[in-house]
């Protein structure tokens, strides 16, 4: 069995890199698999050289498109068009994709197009915001996928509200949990301690980047003004996005009192995740490493992928409320230990062979 697996950004790469591994061991134990992967380019990241791929473990890809830096349309037609020609002389009986990025929707275009077979990893999920590429990207590819692997039970329950695996023919749903919980596990092990920050015993970790808080300046200035105040009383550590430092940078905006550092590497920033008192963010996938690593999250934005974690208390949505931010920070620091971290919500960190094992018995 040949996979094609395409990839366009870090957190694919290492998502993926739990099914690749797994993939190895299947084809270690004599079982007649392949994978292929693709990097689009669409994240272009500098730190994703040779020690990079070595230090995390993860295949290096076997294509690069260089594609990236484009508005949406140029960037995901011009996926497409290259991903076919791959497709095409590989001739694969699976096409892999992760998650909700344009690459993921131009590789099962692409597939779709071909009838070749989608697996899609990350499947199901929704913030009912269509006003996020990301929400279309997953509806579509979910829709062209037959096999779509979910990490929680209310992510297949979306499927199936949508007509998805009760209606649809030549589907399966398969709740496999999710692999960033295998890659959490995985890593934690081969977590690294940033050495050029100085940390106090106590420190609360922010992330800041989506274009919903960047874009908007009111928005932005709310979350810092907030985090100068915790930072009166407690280390905020935020490590600072491109697109975020240029925004703070252009309206010279305040962040005298945190700890501002470079983007950090992938095994840095679970260091940091699993010793720091809270988590602060507007990101989907941090927000699911605070809860396997037994942090509270209070999230920037409006509404979340996630809401298993906020029916369970586990992570609040702040918004960009000031105040909203403030109160639920003191109450959250204050109450900062989490129950029964493990108790399958998100599987038991073995999606990664529950999915290389369903697609090799289909």
């Amino acid at each position: 069995m040949k996979i094609v697996t395409i990839l366009g950004a870090r957190p694919q790469f290492i998502k993926a890199g739990t099914v690749s591994r797994e993939i190895m061991l299947q084809r270690e134990a004599g079982a007649d698999i392949t994978e292929i992967i693709v990097h689009t380019g669409q994240h272009y990241a500098s730190d994703m050289s040779k020690v990079f791929f070595d230090e995390m473990q993860i295949p290096k890809p076997n294509f690069y498109l260089g594609i990236g830096g484009k508005p949406h349309g140029a960037m995901t037609g011009q996926m497409i068009e290259k991903i076919e020609k791959i497709l095409i002389h590989d001739q694969p009986d699976w096409v892999m994709v992760y998650g909700d990025t344009n690459s993921t929707l131009a590789g099962a275009i692409a597939a779709s197009k071909l009838n070749i077979k989608i697996a899609h990893v990350d499947a199901g999920f929704r913030s009912f915001n269509m006003r996020m590429p990301e929400e279309i990207n997953r509806i579509l590819t979910d829709r062209v996928s037959s096999l779509l692997f979910c990490p929680t039970k209310e992510a297949v329950n979306n499927l199936n509200n949508e007509g998805i695996g009760r209606c649809k023919t030549n589907t399966k749903v398969v709740l496999s949990g999710d692999v960033m919980l295998d890659g959490a596990i995985f890593y934690k092990k081969l977590a690294q301690k940033p050495t050029d920050l100085k940390l106090a015993n106590n420190f609360v970790l922010c992330t800041i980047h989506r274009a919903e808080n960047t874009d908007n300046t009111g928005r932005l200035v709310q979350i810092l003004s907030a985090l100068n105040e915790i930072a009166l009383t407690k280390q905020v550590i935020l490590p600072l996005h491109p697109r975020t430092k240029k925004v703070i940078e252009t309206f010279n905006l305040d962040t005298s009192n945190l700890t501002i550092s470079n983007p950090v590497g992938y095994l840095n920033m679970v260091w940091l995740i699993n010793n720091c008192s809270l988590v602060i963010t507007d990101s989907g996938g941090l927000q699911k490493e605070a809860y396997f690593y037994n942090k509270r999250c209070l999230t920037t934005r409006d509404e979340t992928e996630w809401g298993e974690l906020v029916k369970i208390g586990a992570n609040v949505l702040v918004g960009a409320d000031k105040s909203k931010i403030l109160c639920n920070f003191n109450s959250s620091y204050n109450n900062a230990e989490l129950v029964n971290v493990y108790n399958n919500l998100f599987g038991v960190g073995n999606a990664s062979h529950i999915i290389v094992k369903e697609l090799m018995d289909v």
